[in-house]
């Protein structure tokens, strides 16, 4: 009798398993990458607000430029968003953008483009 007051967690664990349902079961969640699109790209940003001044330093680990922008988008209805121009950031380079509100900020975030 003492073997099967051993195998009864197993078997149990098995049990719970098969029996949960699909949804219940953890999923890997690995960004798919499309066929045509196998390089990674794009550079890694940090966004940084001080009262109403924005910086972003933005670091291209790949080998394919990345064109980086801030945005900034203020608080005030009368205070102006503000987009800058695209920088060119290269392989391996960081590059500084900047940016600011007259008053608050609401919101900052940078967005990436492909060289043409």
């Amino acid at each position: 009798m003492r073997p099967l007051h051993r195998l009864a967690p197993a078997a149990l664990a098995v049990a719970c398993v098969l029996i949960l349902p699909y949804e219940a079961v953890s999923h890997a969640r690995v960004p798919v990458m499309k066929a045509g699109n196998a390089e990674p790209f794009g550079a890694a940003c940090r966004v940084r607000v001080d009262e109403s001044d924005v910086t972003a330093h933005c670091h291209n680990p790949y080998p394919e430029p990345d064109h980086v922008r801030l945005h900034i988008e203020c608080e005030r209805w009368w205070d102006l968003d503000t987009d800058t121009s695209p920088v060119e950031a290269a392989p391996a380079q960081t590059v500084r953008l900047d940016g600011r509100c007259w008053k608050e900020v609401r919101a900052a975030w940078v967005s990436h483009a492909r060289g043409s």
